[in-house]
């Protein structure tokens, strides 16, 4: 009793669940709006800088089981890379301090025990705040949780801030916790720090269109739904401007669009359905150095750099470009882009300068700016609750990517989740088996 699969967009969602699908008894189909697959996890021409940018950073860590499954269906789990060690070099502008952190690799912290190791000025009593956030209920935010100290300012705030690209006195302390559960509870093995050796494309999208292309998936770019019709509680077709594709008895959708196209499409006629609709922006600043910087101590090892005390927040060092990160860019809205472009340059060259053999330039060098306006959904206590599950209403319908619930915030492991979890739907709707686990 196989059917079409009809995946509405073609970002890490969608092309998880097609991934998951392709090569079995369902012919699958790939739907995707703009030019190019991947979403906010690709890379591209800049014809600005003369060179290929990723449109954001994204920081993986060995132990998003979810990413490595996905990487491991394409045969592209060799294209991250990272240090062998978990190390996660930082500097405090406030302060003009530097360190890293240095994780143990096992279960049991003994990094908390070694001034060298850890926060500087932390106390160990910080640490109950890491347990109050694995044990925190759904209503509290990540604020309700921190002891006052240097372990909050210098780490748990910054790293609230970079996962749930909301400032700590609205984000969810449960979606936080999750992650810490995820990561620094499972000891350093779990935490070690993983990136694309080339760019985000080059790992997570050309591998698996190469991958479907053998399996004779269909992927379609330019490709925008308009409209999906529905008939008695069922999809019964999707528009494609003038082109309709009717679906037949055995035929599902997964729609793994953004909120708000999902919305656009689905609110009107799906019983039930809800979504985010409050969203943080992420601001990325890439400079072009006419060289590549020979960078020592942590952060040759590392590659990037926290920055704490600035607008900065992460620096990576990508041969020569120096690219920057700024989460929940939502409070800069108003500030002039060329203002803050200033600014941040003067925050990386006192990041980068200490840690390189010949200091970075005083003037500021080509660059391109990236604001996405809409990056992730507000990680609020708030919009956690409105996020769907798989599931839908219409039984030939289901829904896949980062907004959906999956028990993290926006991240790339979440949105490879929801496309695993909307194959794994199909599979249980015809009472097959899909791939191991």
């Amino acid at each position: 009793m196989s059917g079409h699969v009809h995946i509405v967009g073609g970002g890490l969602a969608g092309l998880s669940a097609a991934v998951e699908l392709a090569g079995g008894s369902e012919r699958v189909s790939v739907y995707e709006a703009g030019p190019a697959c991947g979403g906010r996890a690709r890379s591209y021409l800049d014809r600005h800088l003369g060179c290929r940018i990723d449109n954001g950073n994204h920081l993986l860590l060995s132990g998003n089981p979810a990413v490595y499954r996905y990487l491991g269906l394409i045969g592209a789990q060799d294209t991250l890379v990272g240090p062998g060690r978990p190390v996660f070099p930082f500097v405090d502008l406030a302060d003009r301090l530097r360190w890293t952190l240095d994780l143990s690799r096992g279960r049991v912290p003994l990094w908390v025990l070694s001034k060298r190791r850890r926060v500087p000025g932390m106390r160990l009593a910080e640490l109950r705040g890491l347990l109050a956030l694995m044990e925190a209920t759904p209503d509290m935010v990540v604020s309700d949780c921190l002891q006052p100290g240097s372990l909050a300012r210098r780490l748990l705030e910054p790293f609230a801030i970079s996962v749930l690209n909301t400032m700590p006195d609205t984000g969810s302390a449960a979606l936080l916790g999750a992650v810490v559960k995820e990561s620094l509870a499972r000891g350093g093995r779990n935490c070690l720090p993983r990136f694309p050796a080339v760019g985000l494309s080059e790992s997570f999208v050309d591998p698996a269109l190469d991958h479907l292309s053998v399996l004779k998936a269909e992927v379609r770019t330019g490709s925008r739904v308009s409209a999906v019709e529905m008939t008695d509680g069922s999809v019964t077709a999707l528009r494609l401007g003038e082109e309709r594709i009717v679906m037949g008895p055995n035929d599902t959708v997964i729609m793994a669009v953004p909120a708000p196209v999902a919305a656009s499409l689905l609110a009107a006629d799906l019983p039930g359905f809800s979504a985010p609709d409050e969203f943080e922006a992420i601001l990325n600043v890439h400079f072009l150095l006419s060289q590549v910087p020979v960078l020592t101590g942590g952060l040759a090892q590392a590659r990037f750099i926290g920055v704490v005390g600035g607008i900065s927040e992460w620096v990576f060092a990508k041969d020569q470009i120096l690219s920057v990160t700024v989460s929940a860019a939502n409070r800069y809205a108003t500030r002039d882009l060329d203002e803050l472009a200033a600014i941040i340059w003067n925050e990386v060259r006192a990041a980068i300068d200490p840690a390189a053999t010949a200091p970075l330039p005083v003037a500021m060098p080509p660059l391109r700016i990236v604001r996405e306006k809409r990056a992730t959904f507000a990680a609020t206590v708030q919009q956690d609750r409105l996020r769907p599950g798989t599931r839908t209403m219409a039984p030939n319908l289901l829904l896949a990517g980062d907004w959906t619930a999956t028990g993290l915030p926006a991240t790339i492991e979440g949105a490879i989740r929801s496309g695993h979890a909307a194959a794994q739907a199909v599979h249980a709707r015809r009472g097959t088996s899909g791939r191991p686990k």
